[in-house]
């Protein structure tokens, strides 16, 4: 009986061309030189910002323990963009976020930040979409007035996000309506429903749009 696992060398072939292309691996060396495996050449922070950027994948290690020490790696990225003056990162949403660590809150924050964001990435590439759409034409060139829409609804959808997490702050006897004060399991409930109502209204926008 032939093995399962053996597959002709078509389908291997298929699986190729389908397969994603895998992370480049980098290595951290103690004398916190970067070194790209992939290219046999030691890189620098902004060399691995640039790959962010390309959409190119990467992992970092410590060469001595093999740890995966890429959070830490992309956090010093961030930490020099916003020293370059590249200032991405709002001031209030900062002291918002560190007060969250240690809190009961902390376990939902990194889900909901991230459900955010890939919801405003998606409504950009629905504008870009629409600029090469429209761009054939000089008399129908992308009407700026709905990229201004679009950023306002992120910027509003943000802002309700900041105002909703301000509740939640350590030390206040604030929260929302519904949430018993205090209640860890309350205010996880209530956040999640936030949640939920702004993945209905960006839908509806969604919806409108197309």
């Amino acid at each position: 009986m032939a093995d399962p696992a053996q597959k002709d060398p078509g389908s291997r072939g298929a699986e190729k061309t389908t397969a994603q292309v895998p992370p480049v691996v980098v290595k951290k060396y103690a004398n916190r030189r970067l070194y790209n495996t992939e290219s046999s050449s030691y890189i620098t922070l902004d060399n691995l910002a640039e790959m962010v950027r390309a959409g190119r994948d990467f992992v970092v290690y410590d060469a001595k323990t093999g740890d995966d020490i890429t959070r830490g790696v992309l956090t010093q990225i961030i930490v020099e963009e916003e020293g370059k003056g590249q200032n991405l990162l709002p001031t209030n949403f900062l002291r918002q976020l560190i007060g969250f660590y240690g809190g009961a809150m902390q376990g939902v924050v990194p889900g909901y930040l991230d459900q955010a964001m890939k919801a405003f990435t998606q409504q950009q590439e629905q504008v870009q979409t629409a600029m090469r759409d429209t761009v054939g034409s000089m008399s129908s060139i992308f009407p700026f007035g709905n990229l201004e829409e679009v950023s306002r609804q992120n910027m509003a959808m943000m802002e309700r996000a900041f105002s909703m997490f301000s509740t939640f702050k350590p030390g206040t006897d604030t929260a929302p309506s519904g949430a018993p004060t205090g209640d860890a399991g309350g205010e996880n409930a209530a956040l999640r429903s936030e949640i939920d109502r702004l993945r209905r209204e960006l839908a509806a926008k969604e919806g409108k749009k197309s």
